[in-house]
Parts: C-alpha cells; structure tokens; sequence
C-alpha cells in the first residue's frame, strides 16, 4: 500500500505568490547555513590551532562550567543535542587529559557524574575569552545597531519553528 504524500498547508496565496514563498523560505534557510558554516569553521580552526582542542570538547567544558557540581553524564548528549555514542570518546579524551573527571554516583553505580577539574576550568576560561574575540572579531562590521533587531527576528524565527514542531 502506497503511503500518501503530505500536502503543503493549505494558503489563500495563488501559486506564484506561494511559490516565491517558497523560493524565500529556501534562500533564508540556506543564508542561516551559510552563516553557521562559515563562522564554525572559523572557529574550529582557530581552537585547533591556537589550543589544539575541538568544539565538541570545548562545548562539554562549556556545559560542565554551568554546572560546577558536575552533571550526570547522561544529561549531557540531551544538552549538546548529540548521542550518546558520539560524546563517549569526547569524555573519554577529556578525562585522559586531566579535563574532567567521571565518577559513579554514590546512589547508583550505574550512573555516572562528570565535572570539570581545576585544570579543566582554567584552561576552559581562557579558551571561553578567546572564543568570545574570535566572535567580537568575525561579526565586528555588523552595524551594533542592528545586532538587537536580529536577535529578535532569528529568536522569533526559532519560536515559529519550534511550534511548528510541536503541532500533532
């Protein structure tokens, strides 16, 4: 059996108004992606090679540092929005590097608590005031004054998005 194709929402729009709809909807998506790409790429490289660190670690010491007692590890692939399989050699790597430390919880063997070590928290302070440069840097002839309005624009974006998903 066939399964049906789901319609586009219905639209008062006639064709060539919902089409170029459609064709704006695409170009915004692919200037959003554009954006990110470039200004993680250029972030990546410069943790490479100004600390010899990757995002992905860097982002496990930046969730880490909200939480100075420590997280239970299976918190943190739902908080990078990543599995569980990909973020294991991450931990395990900043464990081996004096990072982090992961030990099981006093209430059940089973779980895990990770947290940041003195060493990690430094050395993730200076890579947090770089990473903030490096942006400063990147984004520094965007007029200021506009900076507010697309944050408010891109967050009411990811509000109509986000409804859009949770809609049965």
């Amino acid at each position: 059996m066939a399964l049906a194709k789901e319609s586009p929402p219905v639209s008062s729009k006639n064709g060539a108004d919902q089409e170029a709809e459609y064709r704006a909807q695409t170009r915004l998506w692919l200037r959003l992606l554009a954006c990110t790409t470039l200004i993680e790429g250029e972030l990546r490289r410069r943790f490479r090679e100004e600390f010899d660190f990757t995002m992905p670690r860097f982002d496990v010491l930046a969730q880490l540092d909200r939480e100075p007692s420590g997280l239970v590890l299976g918190e943190l692939p739902k908080r990078l929005m990543v599995s569980a399989g990909n973020l294991t050699p991450i931990v395990d790597r900043l464990v081996e590097d004096g990072y982090i430390t992961r030990t099981p919880s006093t209430l059940d063997r089973r779980v895990q608590i990770v947290c940041m070590t003195v060493e990690g928290r430094k050395t993730f302070r200076r890579m947090a005031k770089s990473h903030g440069s490096w942006l400063a840097e990147l984004l520094a002839e965007f007029p200021a004054d506009k900076l507010d309005g697309l944050i408010g624009k891109l967050d009411e974006l990811k509000g109509v998005v986000r409804d859009s998903l949770e809609k049965p």
